[in-house]
């Protein structure tokens, strides 16, 4: 393990990887072809590289999965789970009891908050801002400085699972700079425009066009974000 710290507890795959100065708190468990980066800390009780169990019905691909990798620098937090098949960028944070599943991209100092969810095949852009207990369904696409509040979600599914054998599940898209309120629920394949803003407790069920502000239930347009709001007068 080079130069790594292990608190007691620690149960690590012989062919997993790890980087010079990295820190494993209690009890972590780092399954097989883990790849950890230089400096990485990994919180108590954190698992690294679960396989997926799937149910009989679930619509997520089967088969082998890439290793888990964690670029230099990420911060696992306490009992937090990140699957097989996932990529984390350097600098990111997943917070404590966070869950992230396999074959999801979480881009370079990205914060992925406390409890909360990002299901598989998720892509993640840069420096996006997920906060606590929100929830990012399967196939959604975050793009680069999104802020997604806390306890807000997405969801890819208009049927509730009762869709024809084969139909493609839609999650949500959030272009560069979008901000999504607290507890905001955004409907199967609806994209949020670039630099729109969606107010909490909104919930989106049509295309969001960029640099709107939507509110309400259904969420309606009432103005456009001002110039001073914009993400390049706060960088």
């Amino acid at each position: 393990m080079s130069d790594a710290v292990a608190a007691p507890g620690l149960v690590l795959s012989p062919t997993a990887s790890v980087g010079d100065g990295v820190t494993f708190g209690a009890h972590v468990v780092v399954y097989d072809g883990v790849v950890i980066g230089d400096g990485c800390a990994i919180g108590d009780g954190a698992v690294l590289g679960k396989a997926p169990k799937l149910g009989k019905r679930s619509t997520a691909a089967r088969g082998d999965l890439d290793a888990l990798v964690l670029e230099a620098g990420v911060v696992i937090g306490a009992q937090a789970v990140v699957f097989a098949g996932t990529h984390v960028g350097a600098g990111s944070i997943i917070g404590d009891q966070a869950f992230v599943r396999e074959r999801t991209t979480i881009g370079p100092d990205t914060v992925v908050g406390r409890a909360t969810g990002v299901d598989n095949d998720v892509l993640v852009g840069a420096r996006v801002r997920i906060q606590s207990q929100g929830y990012v369904t399967a196939f959604s696409v975050i793009e680069d400085d999104v802020f997604f509040g806390p306890c807000a979600m997405t969801t890819n599914d208009d049927h509730m699972g009762r869709h024809p054998k084969g139909m493609p599940l839609r999650g949500a898209t959030l272009r560069r700079a979008c901000r999504i309120g607290g507890g905001a629920v955004l409907l199967p394949g609806v994209e949020i425009g670039e630099e729109a803003f969606v107010a909490a407790g909104a919930v989106v069920t049509t295309d969001v066009p960029p640099r709107k502000v939507v509110m309400g239930v259904p969420a309606r347009m009432v103005r456009d974000v001002p110039d001073e709001d914009l993400l390049e007068r706060w960088t």
